[in-house]
């Protein structure tokens, strides 16, 4: 069989890395410089779907340096959007606003200058707390200071054929019609409503008229004022299907990821790119959206988001990142639920990282230990922390909520778990306690438990039913499982399952005492 070639720290982002290098090699460009983009939307509350786009060309940065090359990541924040619809939550008087660019309405949290810039610096906050360095562009900036006005006037001079190949490609006919330009209306504010329908390439401007227009399913009129707009100084920004390429000229980027629900609008921008630009469109990758625990695609108007300031609570940056670049295919659902099974699963990745747990096959050895350097942004640790399994935590912290720390520590020191206190367990158990108090829900998962060990479960429970303390618990457990021909090591293993979604855990016996008998008798009784 032929041996798998393994390339840098021989995961996706190193492939993907590869590929854009050959890529551009073919092509003749420079590679002094590669940079590679993510696109902010600033419409609408940024969720983890939102950070992972920068976060994952973030990865592409880092591999790209790490063969040698030079790269930066462009976070280009799309701040003079329109406002399409009010996402669940914020105040009904934003409809006044709609259709308007989000840096021309005032921030409803009252706080930054706009509602865009609110937008984008939660985003930009979300990334710092990740460690990832990147260089900030406002689309606000980039059109107010023409960074691409050369772009904006090749594109309207071949608006024609550009409007018959969207048509083509998509099937979308309104840019047959009217020009891919949107000016902000001199009279009303409003973007959507303001009809580009004429280019005056000599003077650089463009006609306009206000009118009714269609954002989604709803009707919106516009107010009738008919303008000429300078697309070298007014305000006014290029449609979707042709925006991307244009940035992609003006930057010279050579990189950018992608949701599958603008995969119409890149396959229209790359041609506009190739074909009117002259500027052979970036490397890219397709990633699968992102979906809430009912199977619906996470979105900033449905309120259903999951943001790094909340999930930051209960996990690390770490458990983010892993998150982010454990693989890029695949629809994922994803849900606050997942941090404890992420926290603990980050340690693992760290166990064999440092050479704690031995993996048979060299190739998976080499892509574990490359995705535990990505997680640590290619500056892995040289050694590791003490690491409470998780959902131990979030048991202890259920028991202990007064002086929560000091207590579950001094249990954790009880339990031979830990040998003393330390400002890194302190800060474990304060997110786990944090999830203990907003999510205390017991996490199940599947136990294989033959009919001997249900046999012997179902006398544990008994046993932990009574009102009567057992003398020595320890040993009860271990009894029950020799009488009823169970490997004890099985049986603790299955009881750890149960009450801790883990393999191994703490003495079980006073630890069974800590939590309460009758409620672990329940919660095993549920696995009967």
């Amino acid at each position: 069989m032929e041996e798998q070639k393994i390339i840098g720290k021989g995961t996706w982002i190193d492939k993907l890395a590869d590929e854009l290098l050959e890529r551009e090699k073919s092509l003749g460009r420079s590679t002094s410089m590669i940079r590679v983009e993510s696109g902010l939307g600033a419409s609408g509350i940024p969720h983890i779907g939102s950070l992972g786009d920068a976060v994952r060309a973030y990865g592409v940065k880092l591999a790209l340096e790490n063969f040698g090359y030079k790269s930066e990541l462009v976070a280009y924040s799309d701040d003079l959007d329109g406002l399409r619809k009010i996402p669940e939550g914020l105040p009904d008087w934003l409809k006044d606003h709609i259709a308007k660019p989000v840096s021309f309405i005032p921030d409803p949290f009252g706080c930054h200058d706009s509602y865009g810039l609110h937008m984008s610096s939660l985003l930009l906050d979300g990334l710092d707390k990740m460690g990832i360095k990147y260089k900030f562009q406002r689309g606000v900036d980039t059109y107010r200071n023409g960074l691409l006005k050369d772009q904006i006037h090749t594109i309207l001079t071949n608006s024609k054929k550009i409007g018959e190949k969207i048509a083509e490609l998509v099937g979308q006919e309104k840019y047959q019609e009217s020009l891919p330009y949107f000016p902000v209306c001199a009279n009303c504010g409003r973007l959507y409503t303001a009809v580009a329908y004429e280019y005056l390439p000599d003077e650089k401007k463009i006609k306009y008229k206000c009118s009714r227009t269609t954002i989604g399913s709803k009707v919106l009129e516009g107010c009738g004022h008919d303008g000429i707009a300078d697309i070298t100084k007014d305000l006014g920004k290029l449609a979707w299907k042709v925006e991307f390429a244009a940035r992609w000229q003006a930057f010279d980027i050579r990189f950018e990821a992608y949701g599958k629900d603008i995969m119409d609008s890149v396959r229209v921008n790359d041609w506009v790119a190739d074909e009117i630009l002259g500027f052979q469109h970036p490397t890219h990758v397709k990633y699968e959206m992102f979906l809430d625990k009912g199977g619906k695609k996470i979105s900033k108007s449905l309120g259903n988001v999951v943001t790094s300031q909340a999930w930051l609570r209960y996990g690390t940056p770490k458990s983010i990142l892993l998150l982010l670049y454990k693989r890029i295919t695949g629809t994922r659902e994803v849900g606050f639920e997942d941090i404890p099974a992420l926290m603990d699963e980050y340690h693992e990745l760290e166990n064999i990282y440092f050479g704690k747990i031995k993996l048979d096959n060299e190739a998976k050895t080499t892509k574990t230990k490359g995705l535990y350097e990505y997680v640590n942004l290619l500056n892995p640790p040289k050694g590791q922390l003490p690491y409470v399994n998780y959902r131990l935590l979030v048991q202890l912290c259920k028991i202990f909520r007064e002086d929560r720390v000091a207590r579950v520590s001094k249990k954790l020191i009880e339990y031979g778990t830990i040998k003393e206190a330390s400002a890194n367990i302190d800060e474990l158990i304060t997110l786990a306690g944090n999830y203990a108090d907003d999510f205390d829900r017991p996490t199940k998962v599947e136990v294989q438990i033959d009919d001997t060990g249900k046999k012997a479960l179902s006398e544990l429970a008994n046993i932990l039913s009574v009102d009567n303390e057992p003398s020595d618990l320890q040993n009860d457990i271990y009894q029950i499982a020799k009488n009823n021909g169970v490997q004890p090591k099985d049986f603790f293993k299955i009881l750890y399952q149960i009450i801790l979604a883990a393999d191994r855990g703490p003495k079980l016996g006073p630890f069974i005492l800590d939590i309460g008998r009758k409620k672990v008798a329940t919660t095993i009784s549920e696995y009967l």
